[in-house]
């Protein structure tokens, strides 16, 4: 639809005047004369910006930006003031004006305020939009997992995600952290500022620093500007420290400034540690496996745009079997996989491209050790990427360092 204007001013010509060229822009404009008739205009009807003076009779620019604000918040108000009354227009930025033009002005400044205006508009309406959209993704009730291990970390995520105190999220890779940190987010005091997600294991250690704490213009070769840290950018929201320990001392001792000896600091840790929760490997939850396995291939037919029915019996079979030292994230790549790959209407056996784990199978042998199964399946997730270590990494949702640490 068009977009609808209203121009106010005490002056009726200087209405009509820009009145008229807004409306040779595209726009479907009104014009009125004073403060009193456009707030009768507004509780008449919506539009998508108010163009208003600032100083006029009984009904200034502000009471008109107060009844629109009131009636319409989609409304965006646009003060024109004269210089002597600057300090109006300013004041009433801090009311929730968008914008103010200093008379005389150019009618394509005119323009260019509206527009302008009009974007704004529409970015904070996609924002609430994605908002709400996210939240829901990340309703407790949305999470899947039927098991008593499930059920009982969505018991602690319920209780914690109405407080504000630090959580510290134990698992291994491909559990779940990040969407468990995510719901916490979400579904708590939280969801009004930032989730700001950090890899620690990810940003190389000369960087780290700088990402967390920011820095200031010429601290460094390459500092060509001031730049504000995540840890800033959070405020109010959540910061999300992925891979913790992968952090080095010195950073971590900046954190808390404290000097103590180890691998990870014990003090840090007792700091993070408010609320422990610890996230089940999917080795202990197997009963979810059909569930979130059904929920993968669902999301990746959707996307590719393809009709699949479910798993056949033997390839349901062996998904129950697995270990998955990868979790849940290696159950995910596995079924988007298969769906890629998938010429019938229920993914069997082949398609799943289990030949790479075959040595993972469960014998009639000595049981292996979860740590040696580990180093087996690195190494032929290594040797399907051909040696590719970055590769290798992102498809068993670790770190380099982590996969190098493993598999030795």
């Amino acid at each position: 639809m068009t977009p609808r204007v209203l121009v106010v001013d005490d002056d009726a010509e200087m209405a009509e005047m820009v009145a008229r060229h807004l409306a040779g822009e595209g726009f479907t404009v009104a014009a009125v004369t004073g403060g009193a008739r456009a707030v009768e205009r507004l509780a008449e009807e919506a539009f998508d910006v108010v163009l208003t003076d600032v100083v006029m009779g009984e009904v200034d620019g502000l009471a008109v930006l107060r009844e629109a604000q009131q009636r319409h918040p989609r409304t965006r108000v646009i003060l024109m003031t004269a210089f002597g009354s600057l300090e109006n227009a300013i004041a009433a930025l801090r009311e929730g004006a968008a914008d103010y033009l200093t008379k005389p002005f150019k009618m394509a400044e005119v323009t260019v305020a509206v527009r302008r205006a009009l974007d704004e508009a529409r970015l904070r309406e996609e924002n609430t939009r994605l908002r709400e959209e996210v939240g829901e993704r990340y309703r407790l009730e949305r999470m899947l997992g039927t098991s008593a291990a499930m059920k009982d970390v969505l018991e602690q995520v319920a209780e914690v995600a109405g407080s504000m105190a630090t959580v510290l999220l134990l698992g291994e890779s491909g559990t779940g952290k990040e969407l468990v940190a995510r719901a916490i987010h979400w579904n708590g005091p939280r969801a009004g500022g930032p989730f700001v997600p950090v890899n620690c294991a990810a940003i190389p250690d000369t960087l780290l620093e700088s990402e967390l704490f920011g820095h200031e213009k010429g601290a460094f070769t390459g500092a060509t500007q001031r730049r504000r840290g995540l840890v800033a950018e959070a405020d109010a929201g959540t910061l999300f420290l992925d891979e913790i320990a992968e952090m080095p001392l010195g950073l971590q001792a900046k954190l808390l400034d404290l000097v103590r000896a180890g691998k990870f600091r014990e003090d840090l840790y007792y700091r993070l540690a408010v609320i422990p929760i610890r996230l089940p490997s999917l080795r202990e939850r197997p009963e979810d496996i059909p569930l979130l396995a059904a929920h993968f291939l669902e999301r990746a037919a959707a996307t590719l745009g393809k009709r699949i029915e479910g798993f056949d019996e033997e390839a349901m079979g062996w998904l129950t079997q697995h270990r998955w030292p990868g979790n849940v994230r290696e159950l995910e790549n596995v079924v988007e996989r298969a769906v890629t790959l998938a010429r019938g209407s229920r993914i069997g056996l082949g398609d799943l491209k289990i030949e790479f784990a075959s040595g993972m199978a469960p014998s009639t042998g000595p049981r292996p050790t979860l740590a040696e199964l580990e180093r087996e399946y690195i190494r032929r997730v290594l040797q399907e990427t051909k040696g590719d270590k970055r590769a290798a990494a992102r498809i068993l949702g670790v770190s380099i360092r982590t996969l190098q640490r493993r598999g030795e």
